[in-house]
């Protein structure tokens, strides 16, 4: 197969988005495939093998946002690809699909960011049905839509979106893996983040506001706690204010072994926002056997089994997330458990098994896209 993927965010920018592109290209690697990419500028020329095409950008709260270009339908048109995979769709993969099918290609997008959900949050009213309303059009250009979460099923049906279905999302089962808790860097981080024996309460991820960090300003006057924060984002400072006093340590952006170790460090994993269409913290913190607890809101729902696994707690009720958290800094052996459940819960989801399902969806609009040109020429043949 020859895949072309336009993505909204690649590296050096790291996102969800970017990790799930860079594990399909390394999958596409690794299974013989072809691929190129077109991302924003500043990303790399090659990843994985493949090449890196990269359009003119603006850069959005430290985002770049590529820009439609003409370019993109000459690298699609050169390429030859079999398959258009638009990763988060926005305006570069808005023209990706459209580019796409004026080339006879048939389209995948991949439905990751809550667009809509962030003009709401904003309370930008009418701004947030126009936004809903350029999601529809996005997706009802792509020959298929893949969705992470039932959460987001349902908001694409409710907008008429009609070509959906579901696609998880893989995780890295042994990076992020409880033996990790031997390693000797990680006793050396548990001594510096619980120099008292605390108990340690992770978070991972952008510090931006959807992620809604400054909520754990809940677990305010709780005892024996030390909070761990990975990550970084236009949100620092106000989540340094309102943090502020609290037995918190910054430990920035962290990838590859560092963020693995950080994972291991912890004893819970808490992710306070709502607007989550997946998860994917949640499951690395899953896999590295820690107990989760997140909103009974979007991807969330469909990756923590409440009381088995972490806890949901009503969504903007910061009680409730302080209480749910107290249960499990006050119970060794309830942390064991859920811990070890999340990690069962993952073993599944490792990204081989993951992107074989999406190359299925890549053949599955390929052999359509073939059909419907077999149905168009029956009729001409019969015409002759």
């Amino acid at each position: 197969m020859r895949v072309a993927v336009v993505s909204e965010s690649f590296l050096p920018t790291i996102s969800g988005v970017t990790t799930s592109v860079c594990k399909v290209l390394q999958e596409l690697r690794r299974t013989g495939h072809e691929a190129m990419v077109i991302a924003p500028s500043g990303a790399p020329a090659s990843f994985a093998g493949f090449p890196v095409h990269t359009v003119p950008a603006l850069s959005y709260r430290q985002f770049p946002v590529g820009l439609p270009n003409p370019r993109v339908l000459r690298l699609l048109a050169d390429f030859r690809p079999d398959v258009l995979h638009a990763a988060s769709p926005f305006l570069l993969g808005a023209q990706g699909i459209a580019a796409a099918r004026r080339l006879g290609v048939p389209s995948v997008a991949v439905f990751q960011t809550d667009v809509a959900g962030y003009a709401s949050r904003n309370h930008l009213g009418q701004a947030t049905r126009l936004a809903w309303r350029f999601v529809k059009w996005v997706h009802d250009g792509a020959d298929l839509t893949l969705v992470p979460s039932t959460a987001s099923m349902r908001d694409l049906r409710r907008i008429g979106v009609q070509r959906l279905d579901r696609w998880a999302r893989g995780v890295d089962l042994d990076g992020y893996h409880p033996n990790n808790r031997r390693d000797p860097a990680v006793a050396a981080l548990r001594r510096r983040l619980a120099p008292n024996n605390e108990v340690v309460i992770g978070y991972v991820g952008r510090i931006a506001p959807e992620k809604q960090v400054e909520r754990l300003r809940a677990l305010r006057g709780l005892a024996g706690i030390s909070i761990a924060l990975v990550g970084d984002g236009p949100s620092t400072p106000l989540v340094a204010k309102a943090l502020a006093g609290m037995p918190v340590t910054w430990l920035g952006r962290l990838a590859g072994a560092e963020l693995a170790a950080a994972y291991a460090s912890f004893d819970l994993f808490v992710h306070a926002g709502t607007e989550e269409t997946f998860g994917q913290t949640l499951q690395e913190a899953h896999a590295a056997g820690l107990p989760v607890v997140a909103p009974r809101a979007g991807g969330p729902i469909d990756l923590i089994e409440h009381g088995t696994d972490g806890f949901l707690f009503t969504p903007d009720d910061d009680r409730d997330l302080r209480r749910h958290v107290a249960v499990l800094v006050a119970d060794s052996a309830l942390r064991h458990r859920m811990g070890e459940a999340g990690r069962r819960a993952v073993l599944g989801r490792s990204w081989e098994n993951v992107c074989g399902s999406l190359f299925g969806f890549y053949q599955q609009v390929i052999d359509e896209g073939l059909s419907l040109q077999a149905e168009t020429l029956v009729p001409a043949a019969q015409r002759r």
